[in-house]
């Protein structure tokens, strides 16, 4: 079976039913619209991408799609719309709307090659690495790394040394598929208690990109944290310090983990560490206030969507927008960077 289209792609007045379901559900992604209507529309475009097209043209015309599974009555009028070669009404009014990204960063974001940071349905992501990749792609990426959990965070099904294995494996494969555009292979690797990474060293080593996160004991106190970043950052393997505050904002809040932020930036200047400008809406992390901290520091910084679904990958410009306003040069942020100049960097330290 061919490779759907990516939902990134914008569609023409009258796109197939396919086509039309993975865009709505794209857009409904990045506007942080409900999980379960995100998942009608992307299990919609499943069913219907699993018929004929005889079938699908005999369920139309006798009015039976509501009969199948996972079509609703309004998935079944989009289908039938975009079968009849009219723009559904539903993605029609999805596309009218403003974007909830902002612009205040469009010279940087323009300048964004890529992104070192999202998550696939082999961790707690929503959607399979293909998708994923296909959809950075079509957003205009050159490369993206992939980055799903490491085993101790269970709740999001984190990567056993096994289970990463067997993805470096799949990843090959998909990267050959995809080329020239690169899927690079990567892990957000959870910094232990004592600073040390929680996957084999070796492994590890193998990856193009490891972001090394806290996950876990956020609240510890100020000396025992800067010690743990100190540690983790300062470790030849990783590449980008993740949403190092570990804030969320908005509807669920968690306030900031507390260390010393001068001390950890340097150290990560020291050590060629970048750190992570999450773009994520209810992290927006590290807060403004430390991002310039960083940047008097000396740091490179990453600005990484964190995406778990394919809508959100097109949130980047909530990063360009805060690292525009703390005045960060584009030359700092090594999502701007060809991947030749990205693995180079990368691949010093090891």
């Amino acid at each position: 079976m061919a490779p759907r289209p990516s939902p990134a792609s914008q569609p023409g007045p009258a796109p197939d039913p396919v086509t039309a379901l993975d865009r709505i559900a794209f857009l409904l992604e990045r506007d942080q619209a409900p999980t379960y209507r995100v998942k009608a529309f992307r299990t919609a475009a499943a069913v219907v991408a699993g018929l004929t097209p005889d079938e699908l043209r005999r369920r139309v015309e006798q009015r039976t799609l509501g009969e199948l599974k996972g079509i609703g009555p309004k998935t079944a009028d989009v289908i039938e719309q975009a079968q009849a070669g009219r723009l559904p009404g539903y993605l029609a009014d999805l596309e009218s709307r403003p974007s909830p990204v902002p612009t205040d960063g469009a010279a940087l974001l323009a300048a964004q090659r890529g992104d070192c940071h999202m998550h696939s349905d082999w961790s707690d992501g929503g959607s399979p690495i293909d998708v994923m990749a296909r959809t950075a792609r079509d957003l205009g990426h050159e490369w993206v790394v992939l980055t799903d959990h490491s085993p101790r965070l269970t709740v999001a099904r984190g990567l056993t040394a096994e289970r990463l294995r067997a993805q470096l494996r799949v990843v090959a494969e998909l990267a050959a598929e995809l080329a020239p555009f690169r899927l690079l292979t990567g892990i957000e690797c959870d910094i232990l208690d004592d600073g040390s990474l929680d996957q084999d060293p070796d492994l590890l080593a193998r990856l193009d990109v490891v972001v090394a996160s806290v996950h876990s004991k956020l609240r510890m106190e100020e000396p025992a944290m800067t010690r743990r970043l100190l540690t983790a950052v300062r470790n030849p393997r990783v590449d980008v310090l993740g949403h190092c505050t570990g804030r969320l904002i908005g509807g669920k809040q968690r306030p900031e983990s507390t260390f010393d932020a001068d001390a950890v930036f340097a150290a990560c200047a020291e050590s060629h560490t970048a750190v992570e400008i999450n773009c994520r809406p209810e992290r927006r992390d590290p807060p403004s206030r430390l991002l310039r901290r960083a940047l008097a520091a000396g740091v490179c910084f990453s600005i990484d969507t964190d995406a778990h679904a394919p809508g959100q990958l097109d949130w980047q410009g909530h990063g360009c927008a805060r690292a525009t306003a703390c005045e960060v040069p584009a030359d700092r942020v090594i999502t701007t960077w060809p991947v030749e100049r990205l693995l180079a960097w990368a691949g010093a330290g090891r």
